[in-house]
């Protein structure tokens, strides 16, 4: 039966460990690739059945959970007018990544790949290079090349070859280390609000000749992580995000297919429930280094220490015995057979931590020790794979074109 707080089924194997997302089928690495397909660029396969364009506008709106979108459908009467109508043999929900954090799942999105192949498996990780953790997704370590440690060509820089390709998003991320590994290729174009993004999108879907189009949003994440999900911020921000989808479907030629989907969702952990688990030594005793997010830690120890296993049965222990059946506690090898990570490269191996704690309910766990404690203020938070996480919404439209009345 589903966890009754968060959705989550278990593993029908390993109790210890969560469902692994439906790479290849119905996650959210499959939908850039559906998209190139769709518009007939070659070696891409249509596997989430998207009807044949010209154009294509896949919108990512980072932090929209499936669960939160269903639950706010009285904010968001044009979506709502989306999903009433249908879309035939196109799934209407999708898989994020594990974790389900930005850097793993837009990597995932912008390649294709599950994490075990593209390598960004955490908000920060281990680099085995350097025995130093590295961030992936705002100030990469100069130690770092972005192209190396993500070494496959992107959809986006593949479908460049033969239609026009545009990235829509902020300007801060034309040359972002995140964008160099994961999504680049084609045209940026940046433009600071959404009203902007639109006007820029509509313009650069203008031209002749089949299209590709990639436009992001950040701001109900923004709003989420400071305010909550459940606040009147993220509200006003899922508005918002309503008014643009609409002033897309008006402004985007007629025909062109608009995709709406997100990394991952979210949801609230109350301040009582964000601890900083240093403060208790049994939970760190034998760790080398921590990384990960709040939701999933990476926990790393030294692999070539005589008493390793021991070490790691002690630590598993120790966590089940102080949160019990509000985490998932496993071992790299057992989140490596469950497929948590899709398949995965030897050299993506040692990124990932010996031992990873995922939350199963409103729950953040901090290193104080590494981390500031202004982390700590975040109220909405992903990273694990309950429901509220991993579920992320595919909705699949045709644009009404200019002067739409649509919705």
């Amino acid at each position: 039966m589903p966890d009754t707080q968060t959705g989550v089924i278990p593993a029908a194997g390993n109790p210890n460990v969560p469902p692994a997302p439906a790479y290849g089928s119905r996650s959210l690495a499959e939908v850039l690739t559906s998209a190139a397909a769709s518009i007939g660029v070659g070696g891409f396969t249509n596997t989430l059945n998207l009807p044949a364009a010209s154009r294509v506008c896949v919108v990512l709106a980072d932090g929209l959970g499936r669960n939160l979108l269903k639950q706010r459908a009285a904010h968001t009467p044009f979506l709502r007018s989306v999903m009433q109508a249908g879309q035939g043999n196109v799934p209407v929900w999708l898989d994020s990544t594990f974790p389900s954090t930005t850097a793993a799942a837009l990597a995932s999105f912008g390649t294709g790949l599950p994490p075990g192949q593209h390598g960004m498996v955490g908000y920060d990780v281990l680099d085995p290079d350097q025995d130093k953790v590295v961030n992936l997704l705002g100030n990469w370590d100069p130690g770092v090349d972005p192209n190396a440690w993500q070494p496959f060509p992107t959809v986006l820089e593949r479908a460049a070859a033969s239609v026009n390709v545009t990235t829509v998003s902020l300007p801060q991320f034309s040359d972002s280390p995140m964008t160099r590994a994961a999504l680049r290729g084609g045209r940026f174009v940046s433009a600071t609000t959404p009203h902007a993004r639109t006007s820029a999108a509509a313009e650069a879907m203008a031209v002749p000749g089949p299209s590709l189009m990639y436009y992001y949003l950040n701001e109900l994440d923004k709003a989420g992580h400071r305010h909550g999900c459940q606040s009147a911020q993220w509200e006003h921000q899922l508005e918002e995000l309503d008014a643009t989808i609409k002033r897309l479907n008006a402004s985007l030629p007629a025909g062109t297919t608009i995709l709406l989907t997100a990394d991952h969702g979210m949801l609230d952990v109350p301040e009582s429930q964000r601890l900083d688990f240093s403060a208790e030594p049994g939970l760190v005793e034998g760790v080398r280094h921590t990384a990960g997010e709040p939701r999933m830690v990476h926990l790393y120890l030294d692999g070539a220490a005589s008493d390793y296993m021991a070490v790691r049965e002690r630590l598993l222990a120790a966590w089940r015995a102080r949160f019990g059946d509000r985490i998932w506690a496993f071992t790299r090898e057992e989140a490596l057979a469950a497929g948590l990570f899709g398949a995965t490269r030897p050299a993506v191996e040692g990124r990932i931590g010996d031992v990873m704690i995922a939350a199963r309910d409103a729950l953040a766990l901090y290193d104080l020790r590494r981390v500031r404690p202004a982390a700590m203020e975040v109220v909405g938070q992903h990273g694990s794979l309950t429901k509220a996480e991993r579920e992320v919404p595919l909705l699949c439209f045709t644009a009404a074109g200019k002067g739409s009345r649509r919705g």
